[in-house]
């Protein structure tokens, strides 16, 4: 049934939007992290979407939708500041600090957020509809 396709695509993509937020939140919560296990400073991850059109298409063995493809590493440079007490200062007194800019993440979770709010107004709106016609079909 059409309705189940739309809330299956509007599902997807709230799976991949609350996944996206949550890599938000890691990112925010180790803007300061200097220091990691492989031994630098902490990396922004950017959560890569797939679009999935095989059900569009005709393949009704796949379903349609977004999924997370994978969660990358951004690899700008880290941000640099001067601080020669802090432990893991380099010689010259700079610490590598993560390439998380704060203003950024949170401008991407406001999208996400928007993105979210928008897919679950489409579930709620078929579920809607799909009571609004089984109470048709009763009476």
């Amino acid at each position: 049934m059409r309705v189940f396709k739309n809330m299956d695509i509007a599902g997807s993509s709230l799976t991949a939007h609350r996944t996206m937020m949550d890599t938000i939140a890691e990112n925010l919560a180790n803007v300061n992290t200097t220091r990691t296990e492989n031994g630098g400073p902490y990396q922004r991850k950017i959560p890569v979407f797939e679009e999935r059109l095989e059900e569009a298409m005709g393949d009704e063995g796949r379903s349609a939708g977004v999924i997370v493809k994978e969660v990358d590493l951004d690899d700008s440079p880290p941000r640099m500041e001067y601080d020669p007490g802090h432990p893991d200062a380099n010689e010259e007194g700079y610490v590598a600090y993560p390439n998380v800019s704060v203003v950024r993440e949170m401008a991407d979770m406001m999208a996400a957020s928007r993105a979210y709010e928008a897919n679950l107004e489409v579930v709620q709106t078929a579920r809607s509809m799909w009571e609004a016609a089984t109470d048709l079909l009763k009476g």
